[in-house]
């Protein structure tokens, strides 16, 4: 043997360096020039089956080459990440890998970071908004309510043949009218105060200085923002700075400028932390910073902010009275939506009170209650799909109900933008309705309640057709909504965790396992012998209903998965703990006697939570009996990270076992119940 090597021009210290080669040398030599190199590598990680990369250049990485490797189960990139599937042995390859790549791994929230730089600039706007948005959703929630109440109570005309509100008739509800305006006022006038805070916390720069930043955007001490439009501008107030005067002028409840005033300060605060001595940075960079910005909010950011408002006024007046008003009517119902995010669309006011000056009504105001409508339909989409979703339907019905009457804030933040697809289908619902409200012309006397409610705004002779675009604006969101949703919402989205129909009553049933969840050594009955029971308890569901392009198409093999009810996951058989991830802690895989593998993966993606709510119950190695507690997580934090609790099993390798059968679609006991038999 040593004969032969040499031979080939190999020398002893060669043979030595490839005994000592680990197993998967060889293949990440060849995925690393498959990838396009070391210099192509940006960071690399792994989860519990696959390899992260960020590459600096994607395209130079053979994608086709690359999945036809042995060792290499499948690839996919998302959300910036190029992703290599190898399996339950991931972890050796990885350290395979960077020994021969020469590169150090990093963290899985880096790799995150990282592969921002991959997503364009559509992903990146849209991811910026959601994670700003996030913790305002529910303020908003709360202040949608309390503004559509109100709308009930003080703008319509239910009494005395239709000449006066309940606030009119009754000083009870006129003093609740207006101790409940304190609460939206605070929420809706003040957003700025909230979107500054957010966007310092989300940047990690100091909180306390965007709400300061906030609050200056609606002082008391400037124009209200919804005064404005009806202020000339003489009587405006100034500030006078002798050679330059600047409007004092609020932004209450708008998002764009408060956004960029935001980041203004943000950057303003990293740039003088970065050139401040240290003995004199706490005082030089929360003066310099603050001060700087709300110039920049007042001066700069705040008036760019009213001329993009003015200039979409103006094409909006142009397109409403003109010979293209269909076009326009599309347009604007489909883009409506979209201008409610950025708070754009108060500016519509203007243009609704000179419509009604100069013509004795406005046609524009109709399609702003339409797509309030449209958008309230998505949502009604998303409560028939989720139904059995408790947790969804505690936002989605809510939501629903304070966008019909009036106020989508709470419907497009809490429901439509989290899912992407109900938002589209409301802007394409609202865009049908306009089409046919400009046709007929449909008209209204006032600016009214948005929604349902904006009906009694109509002039009584275009009642009718507003009540068919109504109709429209119903019937096409919620449809659209409905049909997508069935394809593209994952089982866990729909039924959320042990609510489904084919659940039985889980007090009953958590009572026979909760004298196990109050202990870590505490093992489930079972034998353990050719079947896996039930590692949770829940709804059993296949594969393919799990929303993760892995685990769904059975890459890694196949199994079951349960939407989980308990809180600490099981053994479903006998076998030898032989993966543990150890800085993730969100997966588990077992070995056997008979040299079946499975895995056992918590949630989908919970590998960016870095061992945030998961404990393990056992160590690498250690010999577990069916029903020994494996994995403690919290699925409230699960949740709160926005990734769903489905939990898999999946068989990776079968061993000697054959002829298996999966049970599916039935309500599972941890530790009694039979999911997986086999010979």
């Amino acid at each position: 043997m040593f004969k032969q090597i040499r031979t080939k021009g190999n020398n002893h210290q060669n043979v030595m360096e490839e005994r000592k080669m680990g197993k998967y040398t060889q293949d990440a030599q060849q995925l690393l020039r498959l990838i396009g190199g070391k210099e192509n590598i940006a960071a690399v990680s792994h989860c519990v089956t696959r390899m992260r990369f960020v590459l600096n250049d994607p395209s130079k990485a053979d994608v086709e080459a690359i999945e036809a490797m042995k060792v290499v189960k499948g690839s996919f990139t998302q959300a910036g990440q190029f992703q290599v599937i190898i399996g339950n042995a991931v972890a050796d390859f990885y350290n395979d890998f960077v020994k021969v790549a020469g590169v150090e791994g990093v963290s899985k929230d880096a790799v995150k970071q990282a592969a921002k730089k991959n997503q364009n600039v559509l992903q990146k706007v849209i991811a910026a908004l959601a994670e700003i948005f996030a913790p305002l959703i529910p303020a908003i929630i709360t202040g949608g309510l309390i503004l559509g109440f109100r709308n009930c109570i003080d703008s319509i005309y239910f009494f005395e043949n239709g000449t006066k509100t309940l606030c009119d008739i009754s000083q009870f509800w006129s003093g609740m009218d207006s101790f409940l305006w304190l609460i939206g006022e605070a929420i809706f006038h003040m957003l700025p105060v909230g979107i500054c805070w957010s966007v310092t916390k989300k940047m990690g720069t100091t909180e306390m200085l965007g709400i300061v930043l906030g609050l200056t955007l609606v002082s008391g001490q400037l124009l209200n923002a919804y005064s404005v439009a009806g202020t000339a501008a003489a009587d405006i107030p100034k500030w006078d700075f002798g050679f330059v005067k600047v409007n004092m002028i609020g932004y209450q409840a708008q998002v764009l400028p408060a956004i960029m005033a935001a980041f203004v300060l943000v950057y303003l605060e990293r740039f003088f932390r970065k050139i401040s001595p240290q003995v004199i940075s706490s005082v030089v960079v929360p003066f310099c910073s603050l001060v700087l910005a709300v110039m920049a909010a007042h001066f700069i950011v705040g008036p760019i902010g009213w001329k993009i408002g003015s200039a979409i006024s103006s094409v909006v007046y142009a397109g409403i009275t003109g010979s293209f008003k269909v076009v326009f009517g599309a347009i604007f119902g489909f883009v409506y939506a979209p201008l409610v995010i950025t708070g754009l669309h108060h500016m519509s006011n203007a243009i609704d009170l000179q419509l009604i000056a100069d013509y004795g009504g406005t046609m524009l105001w109709p399609m702003i209650a339409l797509s309030n409508i449209a958008q309230g339909s998505a949502v009604m989409g998303m409560i028939i799909l989720q139904k059995k979703n408790v947790a969804a339907q505690e936002v989605n019905v809510p939501a629903g109900i304070s966008c019909y009457l009036g106020v989508t804030e709470p419907a497009i933040f809490g429901v439509n933008l989290k899912y992407g697809f109900p938002f589209i289908c409301g802007m394409i619902g609202s865009a049908i309705s306009a089409v046919v409200c400009v046709m007929t012309s449909t008209t209204a006397n006032a600016v009214g309640v948005g929604g349902i409610p904006g009906i009694l705004s109509i002039q009584p002779k275009y009642m009718g057709s507003f009540a068919i675009c109504m109709v429209i604006a119903f019937v096409i969101p919620m449809t659209l909504t409905f049909i997508v949703g069935k394809k593209k919402l994952s089982m866990a989205d729909r039924v959320g965790a042990g609510n489904s129909a084919d659940t039985v009553d889980v007090s009953a049933e958590a009572g026979s396992i909760s004298a196990t969840e109050n202990t870590e050594t505490t093992e489930l009955n079972g034998d353990g012998a050719n079947t896996l029971r039930a590692f949770l308890t829940g709804k059993v569901i296949p594969l393919k209903e799990v929303n993760d392009g892995v685990f769904s198409e059975g890459v890694m093999g196949d199994g079951r998965a349960i939407l989980p009810e308990n809180d600490t996951l099981y053994a479903p058989c006998d076998g030898e703990v032989t993966v543990l991830m150890d800085e993730s802690r969100h997966a588990c895989g077992l070995t056997l006697e008979n040299g079946m593998e499975i895995l056992l993966h918590i949630g989908i993606d919970t590998v960016e939570m870095q061992g945030d709510g998961f404990e393990y119950l056992v160590s690498l190695n250690q010999k577990v009996k069916q029903g020994t507690p494996l994995v403690r997580f919290d699925r409230e934090k699960i949740r709160t990270a926005g990734h769903p609790d489905v939990t898999v099993c999946i068989v990776t390798e079968e061993g000697n076992a054959k002829d298996f059968e999966f049970v599916t679609d039935i309500h599972a006991e941890a530790g009694k119940t039979e999911i997986v038999l086999f010979n």
